[in-house]
């Protein structure tokens, strides 16, 4: 019995983050708090916290559905146990390997760490754009977008081969760019923690715009509008924090005062189905490559965009979005440009 409390506890503290803030607490050195481990002690449990304010503020406003948390609950507990240790082995695999390569070399100082955010920015929007443009990738993806609502336990819901994906993608492109491993663990800290927080619902932040701060970064409610199954806005704000990758390449996407955001994704599925929302985008391909005629067609189902057809009945976003736009001209003063569509 003593073992079994003591699991809820280390799950307790560890779910929370406060598990190394206790440790300090118990050593009665206080100091250690003026340390980049200590300052982390400190911000880890923020997110969690907010997560069971957001949770406490719909039970007070009887708004609470038990549905709208079970995608991303079920998605936490399979990944816990699995995807957080392929992710740590994939990020030291692809440390080790591509270090020496690296083209530049830099410091932590503060001018290359603002290269290397921008950097690491860059390699999310890589691994980002690939998996809502290649079918295989948004198998990956296609569980963190399945939920039908906003909060922020949406950021747990994630297919547990996500995460390591991510992070090669992401680790390789930083370190062949010179991003110091050190550096490199600083910035995903900070990219875990406000990529976390951009996904606050309506509930605890109606507008989450963040005021000014709208113009400069992406916010909660240009990552909602990522989440969105609405034609203007499929496809677009793949980055995290900034927008510079999407200005550059053409997907940035401001929210529409006029255009209420439809959360979920385009084909038809059981709503707040775990299972659906985990192995759905997976049984459909293969149903798609199964009934494919010759070896290239299949292959193409496996790499082309999700909704691309052999048949030439294409439904991919970027056409979605394209005839939306012919139909609906000039429906905003900032017109999507369909860059690498």
């Amino acid at each position: 019995m003593t073992d079994f409390f003591q699991a809820i506890y280390d799950w307790i503290t560890g779910f929370f983050g406060i598990d190394e803030f206790i440790k300090i607490v118990k050593s009665g050195d206080y100091t250690s708090l003026l340390t980049y481990d200590g300052f982390i002690s400190i911000i880890r449990p923020l997110f969690p916290i907010v997560l069971v304010l957001e949770i406490f503020m719909a039970l007070v406003l009887r708004k609470f559905k038990a549905v709208n948390y079970k995608i991303s609950f079920f998605s936490y507990v399979l990944n816990a146990f699995i995807g957080r240790f392929i992710s740590i082995a994939a990020i030291v695999f692809c440390i080790g390997l591509f270090e020496k390569h690296a083209i530049v070399k830099t410091t932590f100082t503060w001018y290359w760490f603002i290269y290397g955010y921008i950097v690491w920015e860059f390699g999310h929007f890589i691994y980002h754009f690939l998996a809502h443009k290649v079918r295989l990738f948004w198998c990956l993806h296609s569980t963190h977008h399945a939920p039908q609502t906003m909060n922020l336990s949406i950021s747990y819901a994630h297919f547990f081969l996500e995460g390591p994906y991510a992070d090669v993608i992401r680790t390789t492109t930083c370190i062949l760019l010179g991003v110091s491993p050190p550096m490199l663990a600083v910035i995903m800290f900070i990219d875990g923690f406000y990529g976390g927080f951009i996904h606050i619902g309506e509930q605890m932040m109606k507008n989450g715009k963040l005021g000014f701060m709208y113009k400069y970064i992406l916010t909660p409610s240009h990552h909602r509008i990522h989440h969105a199954k609405n034609p203007l806005y499929m496809d677009t704000n793949f980055c995290n924090l900034l927008n510079i990758w999407d200005r550059v390449f053409g997907t940035y996407q401001p929210e529409e005062k006029n255009l209420p955001i439809e959360y979920g994704i385009t084909r038809n599925m059981k709503p707040n189905s775990f299972i659906d929302s985990y192995f759905g985008e997976f049984y459909y391909l293969l149903k798609d490559v199964y009934r494919a005629p010759g070896i290239r067609n299949k292959i193409l189902y496996i790499f082309m965009p999700p909704g691309w057809s052999h048949k030439g009945e294409h439904k991919t976003a970027s056409k979605v979005r394209k005839e939306y736009l012919e139909t609906h001209r000039n429906p905003t003063k900032n017109v999507f440009k369909e860059g690498l569509s």
